[in-house]
């Protein structure tokens, strides 16, 4: 089992896997300390996912308090790692309340919580920085004026953006071009069976301006994997999701339409001697746009799990089904984009495409 498979990320020459580690839970501080690992804890996972060829590593500055960026910088120091890793942080979020410089997108926060992360990290550079959540305040303009400051100096490789609106990044991305400054490359929210809105903005948005989609909670906060099933006040099963008053920490909920998606997968799943989180993983993996999937690990017997999703390809009829019994009818304007509303509509009595089949072939060097 590996994930030594590389591929660019959007319009850049930054080769990553497919698979991005998640390291939200390494640590037992803050927000996501209940579900939180030890040092010693994460050392095995961390080291099985380099020694499956994995390198494109993802964490967060308020991930645990901290501890998860400290913890990941010692580990890829005595890993001696570090040249082979995408290390990958976010900023956004406060972590001096009070202080409302210490918090948001603007220049003053941004610049402050990088130096804090390279502290942490142990390291004088980040591959890939994103920011990690629209501020709904800070322009557009200031921020990539940031990122290409930070990029300039040595500091940053990459950036990249993390659950902002579409039009946000469409604007920071085309200032950026119209502009000859640094692009961003990577355009990471969340995506699974159980969420597939954003096929309808983000995906061709990500496509066009040259970003790759990171896509987090591709298991569907753990649903997806078959472990949970259904009751009265929500869900039960052993994991954070179990439980009465469990936190939640899945965009989607385990609503009606989840429990028929989730019984499909188990189909598929069953027929094709995968397990639920394999099979969804793999859907999710290779869908249009997608750059990587984050997922995180509680054990190396998960992480292998995980890394086993890349080892097959799902039939075409496998994921015929899944996706009808995922499809999220477009909405308002959206349903005008469809092929169906396009043929009728705006190209009767004509077969209209962007480029014939085979007009770019894909490139495989291996």
């Amino acid at each position: 089992m590996s994930v030594d498979h590389y591929f660019l990320l959007g319009r850049s020459g930054l080769r990553v896997s497919r698979l991005a580690l998640g390291t939200m839970n390494y640590g037992k501080a803050g927000f996501h300390a209940p579900f939180g690992k030890t040092e010693d804890e994460a050392r095995p996972i961390f080291r099985r996912y380099l020694e499956a060829g994995g390198n494109l590593v993802d964490t967060a500055d308020f991930y645990t308090a901290g501890q998860s960026e400290e913890i990941l910088g010692r580990l890829v120091a005595e890993s001696g790692s570090r040249d082979r890793v995408v290390l990958t942080t976010k900023v956004s979020h406060n972590t001096d309340p009070g202080n409302p410089n210490a918090g948001g997108n603007g220049r003053k926060h941004v610049i402050r919580a990088v130096e804090d992360s390279l502290r942490r990290l142990g390291t004088d550079y980040i591959d890939l920085l994103l920011l990690h959540v629209w501020d709904t305040l800070t322009p557009a303009e200031e921020v990539v004026r940031t990122f290409e400051d930070l990029v300039r100096s040595g500091k940053v490789r990459y950036g990249g953006f993390s659950d902002v609106p579409g039009w946000y990044a469409a604007r920071a991305q085309t200032y950026a071009e119209a502009h000859g400054l640094n692009p961003f490359v990577a355009l990471q929210i969340p995506y699974s069976l159980l969420g597939r809105e954003i096929e309808a903005e983000y995906v061709p948005l990500a496509r066009t301006l040259g970003m790759g989609i990171m896509g987090w909670s591709p298991l569907g906060g753990g649903l997806l994997t078959g472990k949970y099933r259904a009751r009265d006040r929500g869900v039960t099963g052993d994991g954070r999701l179990g439980g009465e008053g469990a936190a939640w920490t899945s965009p989607w909920q385990a609503d009606e339409r989840a429990w028929r998606i989730i019984g499909v997968l188990e189909e598929v799943a069953g027929g094709l001697g995968r397990s639920m989180a394999q099979t969804a993983l793999n859907w999710a993996v290779t869908q249009p746009g997608m750059g990587a999937a984050v997922v995180g690990a509680s054990s190396v017997g998960q992480l292998e799990g995980n890394i086993a999703a890349l080892d097959f390809e799902l039939p075409a009829d496998a994921r015929a089904r899944l996706d009808e019994a995922a499809a999220v009818a477009p909405r308002t304007v959206y349903a005008m984009f469809t092929t169906a509303y396009q043929a009728n509509g705006i190209n009767t009595g004509s077969k209209v495409g962007d480029k014939p089949r085979g007009y770019a072939p894909p490139l495989w060097h291996g």
